[in-house]
């Protein structure tokens, strides 16, 4: 007989470090952790945003702080983890969320917004990563990352949608998540990548009123957007016993849209 299934998706005991963790598909992931049981940190810039954020989750009955920081920068990097570290003790769960978009014509594309998507989208991944990493899973021999890609890191975009840095960057996410798991497999981590499709978000929003919701939900098999709960069952899979035999995959959560890119 193995493990009874609602103990193989407990969390209670374990540390999650959300980043972008203030609203938004961070927020929906933090709630999905802390409802399973862990206590959750989440960061991002904004001080006002991650009060209202922590104080959702408290309605919900779920243990959460904050620290603000810009996870652009490596010295915040190293802040964040230090004073989650020492508020919350050793980080089992990373889910490294935080991302910026940039849209212009490739031709056109600055050098600053290159570089802001690049440092945000894919430095601060493997810096939060090598940081945990080092101080807290592989001297227990035990972690759990969850790198956020998107379905966007596995083709181009429809004429009008113009992020080529951004779908640069989620590719990037998508091979750093292999190369990690292939290196710290060894110390009992697991690190995987979510790619969502199109979802409402502060960073999506702008481009689902352009495009249209009707429009974008077309080109789903499933003829639909995602919602608040989506990406919640994948992430505790991913975060918990439950997906401990799975490594170096990124799952897209799009409603199928991947499916008709590979065709």
């Amino acid at each position: 007989m193995g493990t009874p299934i609602r103990q193989l998706f407990d969390l209670s005991g374990r540390v999650a470090l959300v980043t972008g963790g203030s609203r938004g598909l961070g927020l929906q992931m933090a709630e999905a952790l802390g409802e399973a049981g862990a206590k959750v940190m989440l960061t991002a810039r904004k001080t006002h945003e991650l009060e209202e954020a922590v104080a959702q989750l408290a309605e919900r009955g779920i243990d959460a702080r904050w620290v603000a920081g810009d996870a652009g920068k490596p010295d915040d990097i190293t802040r964040i983890v230090d004073e989650t570290v020492q508020r919350l003790g050793d980080v089992d769960i990373l889910v490294n969320n935080a991302g910026a978009a940039w849209g212009a014509p490739a031709e056109d594309h600055s050098l600053d917004g290159w570089d802001k998507v690049m440092n945000l989208n894919v430095r601060s991944v493997f810096l939060f990563a090598q940081q945990v990493g080092k101080r807290c899973m592989i001297p227990r021999r035990r972690g759990r990352i969850v790198n956020i890609a998107s379905m966007t890191a596995f083709g181009g975009n429809p004429p009008g949608q113009e992020t080529v840095a951004y779908n640069t960057s989620k590719a990037a996410v998508v091979n750093l998540t292999r190369a990690l798991a292939c290196e710290w497999g060894e110390f009992g981590i697991t690190v995987n990548g979510i790619a969502p499709g199109y979802f409402h978000s502060k960073m999506a929003d702008h481009m689902i009123e352009q495009v249209g919701a009707d429009v974008m939900a077309a080109r789903a098999p499933l003829r639909r957007l995602g919602d608040d709960d989506d990406l919640k069952g994948v992430v505790l899979l991913l975060a918990s016993d439950a997906g401990k035999h799975i490594t170096g995959q990124t799952i897209p959560v799009d409603g199928g849209v991947t499916a008709v890119l590979a065709q």
